[in-house]
This record gives C-alpha cells, sequence and structure tokens, in this order.
C-alpha cells in the first residue's frame, strides 16, 4: 500500500536524523572525555606535551573502529566545538557525519577563528547546505576557506606533497588496489603515459582491453621484468595438502588475507616455474587440536628474526582489536622489565601507533590461556578487550570441529630469485 510505503519511508528519514543525533553526542562525550583524561593525566605528573596519549585509542576500541579512525573522529569532534553551526547542523540531522567531516577536512588547516568565520559563512544550521552533493560542500567550503586565509591552503596544499605515498589493500577475488597519492602534476604524467602505452599497444593488435595493458605496463615498469615477479620475498601460509594434494583447504597471504588453494599453488608453483624462481619451503606445526602454531622462545631481549617472522605469520596483522594495519613492531605483552619473556607466548605484532598507545599510563596487557593465542587489554578506564590470533589454514573451525584437512603442519612458501 502506498500508505505503507510512505510510512517506511519516514521511518528511514527518522532513523537517520537519530543516528545524526547519537553521532553529534558521540562527538560531545568524546570531547568531554579527552578533557577528562588530560587533566587526570596532568595531575600524574605527565609532561604537558605526553597528555592525551592513549585517549583516541580508548575511543576506538569503545567505538569498534581501528586506532587510526578513533584518533580521525576525536579530531572531529574537537574542531566541531569551534565551529557551532555545523555542529547544530549534525545535531538536528541537516549533515550527517561523513559530510560534517568533509567540512572539518578542509578547515582544519586555518586558525580557530578563520575556521568560526567559515562557519558563520556556510550556516549550515539553516539548511543552506541541504540538497547539494559532496563535491558542492567541499567547492563551497574550499572557497571559503581560501577567502578567509589563502596563506594557510597554499601552506597545507605545499605540505600534502610530502606525503605522497604507495598504498596496497585487498580487493575482491584475489585482487589488490596498488593505490599511489601523488602530487597533480606526476599522477596526470603518470596516467598519460600509461594511457598511451595503451593505445600504442591496441593499435598495433594488442587484443588485451586498454585497462589490462594499463595494469600490465605499470607493473612492468615498477618491477623491471614482464610478470613483475622479482626478488623480493612472498610469503604464502598454506596446509601441505593444499600445495602438494590438491587440497580445498584456503591458504592465507600476508598483507592480503584468505586466498583460494588453487591461487595459492598457481602463486607458489606456477610462477616459479615460468620465471625461473627459487622456491623455499619453510615449515611451521602447529599444536594438535588447536590449530595454534607451536611456540618458539627466545633469551634475548629483543625479538630474534625467526621469532619476528613466526609472530607475523600468526598474526598476520595488528593484534589490537579492530587494527588492521601492518605490523611494524613485535611486541612483549607483559614488558620485559616486568619479568616478561621473549617468547610467542609473550609476543605480539602491533603496528607502530598502537604500540605506543599501549605505554601510556593506565594501560597494562596479559596473555590469556586457551586454545588459541589470546591477549586481554586492559585500558585506563578499566575495560578490558580480548583479541585473538586469526585461524590458520586447516585450523579447527568453531565449536571444535575439524577442517576437510586433518594436517597440523603448516608451509610458509617464501619466493625469491636464486
Amino acid at each position: 500500500m502506498a500508505g505503507d510505503d510512505a510510512g517506511k519511508i519516514n521511518q528511514i528519514r527518522g532513523l537517520e536524523d537519530l543516528k545524526c543525533v547519537a553521532g553529534a553526542r558521540q562527538a560531545e562525550a568524546s570531547v568531554a572525555f579527552d578533557l577528562s583524561q588530560r587533566r587526570k593525566q596532568a595531575a600524574a605528573g605527565v609532561p604537558a606535551e605526553e597528555q592525551g596519549a592513549g585517549v583516541a585509542a580508548q575511543i576506538a576500541l569503545a567505538r569498534r573502529e581501528s586506532p587510526n579512525r578513533g584518533s580521525r573522529l576525536l579530531g572531529l569532534a574537537r574542531a566541531l566545538t569551534g565551529m557551532p553551526r555545523t555542529f547544530a547542523a549534525f545535531r538536528s540531522g541537516l549533515l550527517n557525519e561523513w559530510r560534517v567531516t568533509l567540512i572539518v577536512k578542509d578547515t582544519i588547516c586555518l586558525t580557530p577563528e578563520n575556521r568560526a568565520g567559515v562557519d558563520e559563512e556556510l550556516a549550515a544550521d539553516t539548511g543552506a547546505l541541504d540538497g547539494i552533493g559532496d563535491k558542492a560542500i567541499i567547492a563551497a567550503v574550499r572557497a571559503a576557506a581560501y577567502r578567509r586565509d589563502p596563506a594557510s591552503v597554499a601552506k597545507r596544499a605545499a605540505r600534502a606533497v610530502t606525503e605522497r605515498t604507495v598504498s596496497l589493500r585487498p580487493a575482491p577475488d584475489t585482487m589488490t588496489y596498488l593505490t599511489a597519492l601523488l602530487p597533480v602534476a606526476q599522477g596526470v604524467a603518470a596516467f598519460a603515459a600509461l594511457s598511451r602505452e595503451a593505445d600504442t599497444a591496441r593499435s598495433a593488435g594488442d587484443d588485451r582491453s586498454r585497462g589490462q595493458v594499463m595494469a600490465d605496463t605499470l607493473v612492468e615498469r615498477a618491477t623491471g621484468i614482464p610478470g613483475g615477479v622479482t626478488g623480493v620475498e612472498i610469503q604464502l601460509v598454506m596446509t601441505d595438502r593444499a600445495l602438494l594434494q590438491a587440497d580445498g583447504e584456503p591458504a592465507r597471504l600476508p598483507g592480503y588475507g584468505t586466498i583460494p588453494a588453487a591461487s595459492a599453488r598457481n602463486l607458489a608453483l606456477s610462477h616459479a616455474a615460468s620465471h625461473e624462481l627459487s622456491l623455499w619451503v619453510r615449515r611451521l606445526y602447529t599444536a594438535p587440536g588447536a590449530g595454534e602454531l607451536v611456540a618458539m622462545d627466545s633469551t634475548a631481549r629483543l625479538f630474534p628474526p625467526n621469532l619476528k617472522r613466526f609472530l607475523q605469520v600468526r598474526d598476520e596483522t595488528c593484534r589490537t582489536p579492530y587494527c588492521d594495519a601492518p605490523i611494524r613492531h613485535h611486541d612483549h605483552i607483559l614488558g620485559w622489565a616486568g619479568g616478561g619473556k621473549t617468547t610467542a607466548g609473550n609476543g605480539q605484532g602491533l603496528c607502530e601507533a598502537c604500540n605506543h598507545a599501549k605505554e601510556a599510563p593506565g594501560w597494562n596487557a596479559r596473555p590469556v590461556p586457551g586454545p588459541a593465542h589470546t591477549v586481554a587489554t586492559t585500558t585506563p578506564t578499566g575495560h578490558t578487550y580480548h583479541s585473538t590470533a586469526p585461524p590458520l589454514p586447516g585450523a579447527p573451525l568453531a565449536g571444535g570441529a575439524q577442517s576437510c584437512s586433518s594436517q597440523k603442519r603448516r608451509l610458509t612458501l617464501a619466493r625469491a630469485t636464486p
């Protein structure tokens, strides 16, 4: 019925407004929590430049977000306190959290006074931005920011050049997104060069699509050889049955995630044969019935190379809940100074930001006994969060059931040039 459908739309709109109200309330609570934590840290004698450490990480855990996202959410909340009209539009549902973020992002380089001036000019709480798209909002904010302080906007653009980088993230169907953040001139030039190469190849009768030629050319020019397989080591974790007996147990490729067994065999064997590469096999064993890698230990203060490799294979990404950043630090769960040992059981892989957050006053962590490697992290407010190492290929399924492969051996394959 038309009436029923109208009611459903009204409900959807009402729930969207409710999400905005909740988001605005979260922002207010985040700012209040930040101020309270800073006061407590100051009273405890924490140096001024170190006050606020660990606050964003606690907010991230509470919101089930990564620490990086938690830091951005806290920054957004702080900025909104100086933009009352934008904040009011957020509370009323005229702007959602994403659009508020767009406004803050392009005014964060301004002084508080100029940011407040842009806020007044936009007058978002009057509905001035209602009905326009994201690009139009960005354009309006940038124009207002430039009118207020062109020098700061130009300085920000110059600083952005130093943030150029290349990143890799998983894509569906055993593909990846290789992304480059470049200055506009370099980005346009690189894309134009790939486009010309594709047009030339297609004109000469190449049956690949234009996009395929561009992708293949990018890989060949970056690596120096066709196919892009070089002496860079590629770790691959799979069962021996999946490698040698065509078992269907999926494999794991660090930096990507789970891949089909057939794709893993092709990566491990077919590429090695076609590019005359050496194939090195390292055997790692799991505990019977648990699917956990057998422990390794060391008497050294720092984790030795083989134990670091062990932690990276076991943990795959940063062990902080909701964080999937690459492992940069190999951390003692119970600190070395407090008697913690350099063992796999007392080790975990963390990203740099999470390792620093863990060292802030009031944080502590401990290993939790059990069939899988688990860490309990307690924050200064007394909240405890648990992190369990991801299951390895061939590990027991939830509920104790065994996977189709009963083998407990795991193979880590590394491909490298002779």
